[in-house]
């Protein structure tokens, strides 16, 4: 820090930005207050409300709400049949959960790298990675930009494996112009306060199948139901439900699904706001040498929750780690998106070996992850660009 103070002077911000941030506004206090005030908190209209919106959204035929986007990546694993001896073919640049969801189930993750230009999977990896043990992939839209969807497609189709697209990231993309949530066999959300639209926490698995679906209600919650297409007797009264597998408790609240529907109805200033940034910041950064900008599929139209810059070391005279240090004494406080999942301890103790996928480790030696939300202003991306810009400047090779 002290030779960034020598280099660059004062800092470019008194006060510091993260890289992601939610924002609430009157709407959706008082949408989370009515509820509140209302005669259910959970397994309520909302749930419904939300569902359907859902659906409206994506074009999707069925939606699934639940706590989370983990337990909505295990729900879609337990729908798609997953099981012991099974393997799941999914990226390492990702939350762990991605892979988790396999290991819920007793299936094996197997991990297909990812193209160095866009960062996502890369579908002649996923293709090498096929066995016959194969039972689904689960493809993520890392930073929000859909996967080649049509080449995955077209994997899985030919080999009977259930594509799980992770749109955690990619609410509101299109590919091709239809929405990300009506494509894939199933489409995983998550709303996570970073992400575009929050419920706090909450998830949810869109599908166009109904088998899936009423497996995915199911599953949700305990594997316990009334639904006369599961019940195996005859009801006794009209207090009759029957456990006919073993489920787990993932129903999200009538409280989080109100917030959800409530920032839906923002999602398009959410999206706007979101894509001026990403051109300011591309339009900057194509000019530095020394960065790389994500290169983005002419199929997607990106909804981005994260912006990743990625540093080239060899024309710098530091590394990712003094860069991502040096942000931050300008008070940009960046993150990394994503370790390996395989090179996270848990993993290596079951086995995974150190450069199993080549173009992911190497990514993540040289990203970071700038700010990237609605509130941002436009001096706060100025701010941003100006940080990269002066340490570049100052650390650049001659």
């Amino acid at each position: 820090m002290e030779k960034l103070a020598a280099l660059g002077g004062t800092p470019v911000r008194e006060k510091k930005l993260f890289y992601g941030h939610q924002y609430i506004d009157d709407a959706d206090i008082k949408a989370v207050e009515e509820v509140l005030r209302s005669d259910f908190l959970t397994c309520g209209p909302k749930i419904t409300e939300l569902e359907e919106r859902l659906c409206k959204l994506t074009g999707a035929k069925y939606a699934v709400v639940c706590s989370n986007g983990t337990a909505a990546l295990h729900m879609a694993c337990q729908a798609a049949g997953l099981g012991e001896g099974d393997e799941l073919i999914t990226t390492p640049i990702t939350f762990a959960a991605s892979a988790n969801c396999a290991l819920y189930c007793g299936a094996k993750p197997v991990f297909a790298d990812i193209n160095p230009e866009t960062y996502n999977i890369d579908p002649k990896c996923v293709a090498k990675a096929v066995t016959d043990k194969t039972k689904a992939v689960v493809a993520v839209d890392f930073t929000g930009q859909a996967v080649e969807l049509d080449e995955l497609l077209a994997i899985c189709k030919e080999k009977n494996i259930t594509l799980i697209e992770d749109g955690a990231h990619s609410i509101g993309t299109l590919y091709n112009g239809k929405p990300v949530g009506s494509i894939a066999d199933m489409t995983t959300f998550s709303f996570h306060p970073v992400k575009t639209v929050t419920g706090g926490e909450g998830g949810a698995v869109l599908t166009n199948n109904e088998d899936h679906y009423k497996k995915l209600q199911l599953f949700r919650s305990h594997g316990i139901t009334r639904d006369p297409y599961f019940m195996e007797k005859e009801p006794e009264g009209g207090w009759y439900y029957e456990q006919v597998n073993l489920g787990m408790n993932y129903r999200m609240t009538d409280i989080q699904a109100a917030l959800v529907c409530s920032q839906l109805d923002k999602l398009e200033m959410f999206q706007k706001r979101r894509k001026e940034i990403v051109k300011k910041y591309n339009e900057a950064f194509s000019k530095i040498p020394e960065v790389i900008v994500q290169k983005e599929i002419p199929e997607s139209d990106t909804t981005r929750h994260l912006y990743i810059l990625r540093i080239k070391p060899e024309l710098l005279t530091i590394n990712r780690r003094q860069f991502f240090d040096y942000m931050a004494a300008e008070n940009v406080c960046c993150n990394v998106h994503y370790i390996p999942v395989y090179r996270h301890p848990y993993y290596e103790k079951l086995g995974y070996p150190k450069g199993l996928c080549l173009e992911a480790e190497k990514l993540y030696s040289e990203i970071m992850s700038l700010p990237l939300y609605y509130s941002l202003t436009d001096q706060d991306v100025d701010d941003v660009i100006h940080a990269v810009t002066k340490i570049v400047e100052n650390t650049r090779k001659h």
